[in-house]
C-alpha cells in the first residue's frame, strides 16, 4: 500500500507530467515548420507550396442563401452580401435583412454560401473561387416562459394559438444572426510534405507554371455562433437579421480555432446539449488569447486543488471520532445550502461544468452530516430505522456555543429570508411555485449564507482554539476559492452564485484571521480527538 504522502506525491507527479505534455501539444498547434527549401531555391523551391495571396489578387466576396446543402449553378439562390473591392487586411461587419423562404419558417434549414473569388467575375465561372458552406439555422428546446405567479402575466406577450402549435419539449429551429468570416493572411510557405492535416481540409491547391500555389484559406468561425444570438423561426416571420462580420486570422490562431472548433462538435456528439456547448464557447470567444492561456493552467490547478481538498476532506471525517469544537449546525447549513444550490443550478439549466461539480459537492456534505449527527441507518425489513449516537460532556458544551450563537443570528436571518421570498413573489417572475421556491431558497444562501459560518467561528472564540478545523482541506478550498474568482467572469452563470464566490473569499480570510490570533496548544485535542500530549499506549508483549 502506498503511504499517503507517495501517493499524493504521485497524483503532483502526473498533474506536472499532464501540464508539460498539454504545452507541448500547445506548441505543436500554434507552430507550424515552414517549408525549408523556401530560402533556397526562390519560388521555384521543389516541394513547397506558395500563397496565391503573395501575388495580392483583387478580390470579391460574395455571400448567397439557399435552403439546398450543395449548388451547381445560379438558380434557386439569392445574394444577400456583395463585397466588390475585398480587402482582406480591413475588418468589417454589416447588417443585412435575409428572405426566410416558406420551407424554413416550417422548420427547414437555411445554409450560407461563401465565396471569395476573383472581382468582376461570377464565383462559378471563376476557377480559383475558394467558398465555404455554413447553414443559418439550427435546432433547440426554447427556454420555457416565466410568469407572475399570484397574477399569471406572461414576460412576454405570446398569440396562444402560437403556444400550443410548439410544445416546450420539442425542438424549434432558430435562426443564427451572426456570420463571422475570416482569411488567413500570412504569407506563409507551407512544407508540401508534412502539410497539417487541421489546416489541409480548408486548403485548395493550383498549379502556376512549376510551383504549386494554394488560395486564400477561408474559415467561419463557429464558436461566434452563441446561444443568445439566435432567434425562434415563426411561420409569420418572412424577413431576419445577419449580421456578416470579417476580421483576418494568423496561421497560429486558425489551427488553434479549427483545433477547439473540433473538440465542441466531438462534445456534440457525445451528447452536449446546445446550451452547454455553448458555455465552452464562450470561454473561448468571450475571452483574450493570453489570458485565455492563463486560464488552462488555472484550470488544471483548479483540478489538482479539488482533489488534494477533497482526499483530505475525506480522510478529515472519515477518522472524526469526536465533534469538540465543531459546529454541528454549521455543517447541517452547509449541507442544507449545497444541496440547495445544487437544486437552483439544475433548475437554471446551468453549464454542467457548473453543475457537476455542485452535485458531488451535495453528495460529500450529505455524509458529512451523517458522520457529524453520528447518524446509523438498520434496516428492518424494507424500513429503514435511523439512530443517533450520544454526546460527551465536551461535545455538549460545543454545542451549547453552538445554540447560544444559531439563537441570535436567527432573529436576523428568518425575517430576511422571509421578506425577500415575499418581495420575489411579488415583483419576480417564474416558470414555476417550484421555480420561485428554489430561488427563494438559494437567494437566502446566497445573501445571508455566510452569516451561517458564524456559529463556527463563535465556537473557535469560545474554545480559543482552531486546532479541531480541517486546515489542510481548508487551505486547499482557499486556494481554488480565489480560483473560482476568476472562472466567475468567464464561465456563464447566475449572478447570485458569482456574487457568492468573492463572499467566500471573506469567510477564508477570517478563519486564517483566527489561525493567526489562536496559537495551536498540543494540550488541546485535534480533528481526530486525540492530544498531541498524550502518550500513545504502550505494546504489551
Amino acid at each position: 500500500m502506498l503511504s499517503r504522502s507517495s501517493f499524493t506525491s504521485l497524483v503532483v507527479g502526473v498533474f506536472a507530467v499532464y501540464v508539460a505534455h498539454t504545452c507541448w501539444v500547445m506548441y505543436g498547434i500554434v507552430y507550424t515548420r515552414p517549408c525549408p527549401a523556401a530560402g533556397e531555391g526562390g519560388g521555384g523551391a521543389a516541394g513547397c507550396v506558395w500563397p496565391y495571396l503573395a501575388r495580392r489578387p483583387k478580390l470579391q466576396l460574395s455571400v448567397y442563401t439557399t435552403t439546398r446543402s450543395s449548388i451547381g449553378a445560379e438558380s434557386n439562390i439569392d445574394l444577400v452580401l456583395n463585397v466588390e473591392d475585398f480587402d482582406i487586411e480591413s475588418k468589417f461587419e454589416r447588417t443585412v435583412n435575409v428572405s426566410v423562404p416558406k420551407k424554413t419558417r416550417n422548420n427547414g434549414t437555411l445554409y450560407a454560401y461563401i465565396f471569395l473569388h476573383h472581382a468582376g467575375i461570377l464565383p462559378w465561372h471563376d476557377g480559383k473561387q475558394v467558398h465555404i458552406v455554413s447553414p443559418l439555422t439550427t435546432y433547440m428546446v426554447p427556454k420555457p416562459e416565466e410568469i407572475n405567479l399570484l397574477t399569471g402575466e406572461s414576460a412576454t406577450q405570446q398569440i396562444e394559438a402560437e403556444k400550443q402549435t410548439s410544445a416546450l419539449d420539442e425542438p424549434v429551429s432558430h435562426w443564427r444572426s451572426r456570420l463571422t468570416l475570416n482569411v488567413m493572411v500570412e504569407d506563409f510557405v507551407f512544407d508540401g510534405s508534412s502539410l497539417p492535416a487541421d489546416v489541409h481540409r480548408y486548403m485548395k491547391m493550383v498549379q502556376l507554371g512549376k510551383t504549386v500555389h494554394y488560395l486564400p484559406i477561408l474559415f467561419i468561425d463557429q464558436l461566434s455562433n452563441r446561444v443568445k444570438d439566435l432567434m425562434v423561426i415563426n411561420r409569420s416571420t418572412t424577413e431576419l437579421p445577419l449580421t456578416v462580420s470579417y476580421d483576418k486570422i494568423s496561421l497560429g490562431k486558425l489551427r488553434f480555432w479549427i483545433h477547439m472548433q473540433d473538440a465542441v462538435y466531438s462534445l456534440q456528439q457525445f451528447g452536449l446539449s446546445e446550451k452547454d456547448a455553448d458555455e465552452v464557447k464562450g470561454i473561448f470567444v468571450d475571452t483574450n488569447l493570453y489570458f485565455l492561456a492563463l486560464t488552462f493552467f488555472v484550470a488544471a490547478f483548479h483540478l489538482l486543488f479539488d482533489f488534494l481538498a477533497f482526499k483530505n476532506d475525506i480522510n478529515f471525517w472519515k477518522k472524526k471520532k469526536s465533534m469538540i469544537g465543531m459546529s454541528t449546525k454549521a455543517v447541517l447549513w452547509r449541507c442544507f445550502s449545497t444541496v440547495v444550490i445544487f437544486l437552483f443550478l439544475l433548475d437554471e439549466r446551468t453549464s454542467l461544468l457548473v453543475l457537476i461539480p455542485a452535485g458531488i459537492g451535495a453528495v460529500i456534505e450529505l455524509w458529512k452530516l451523517k458522520k457529524a449527527l453520528k447518524m446509523t441507518i438498520k434496516w428492518q425489513g424494507l424500513r429503514p430505522k435511523i439512530q443517533f449516537g450520544t454526546y460527551s460532556d465536551s461535545e455538549k458544551k460545543t454545542e451549547e456555543y453552538d445554540a447560544q450563537a444559531m439563537k441570535y443570528l436567527s432573529y436576523l436571518l428568518y425575517p430576511l429570508c422571509i421578506g425577500g421570498a415575499g418581495y420575489s413573489l411579488l415583483n419576480v417572475k417564474y416558470k414555476s411555485w417550484y421555480s420561485w421556491l428554489i430561488n427563494s431558497f438559494v437567494n437566502g444562501v446566497y445573501a445571508f449564507g455566510f452569516l451561517f459560518m458564524l456559529p463556527q467561528l463563535f465556537v473557535n472564540y469560545k474554545m480559543k482554539s482552531v486546532a479541531h478545523l480541517p486546515w489542510k482541506a481548508f487551505t486547499y478550498k482557499a486556494f481554488n476559492t480565489f480560483i473560482d474568482d476568476v472562472f466567475a467572469f468567464i464561465i456563464t452563470m447566475p449572478t447570485s452564485h458569482r456574487l457568492a464566490c468573492f463572499r467566500d473569499d471573506v469567510v477564508f480570510l477570517v478563519y486564517l484571521y483566527q489561525r493567526w490570533l489562536y496559537p495551536v496548544d498540543k494540550s488541546r485535542v485535534n480533528e481526530y480527538g486525540e492530544s498531541y500530549e498524550e502518550k500513545p499506549p504502550k505494546k504489551t508483549s
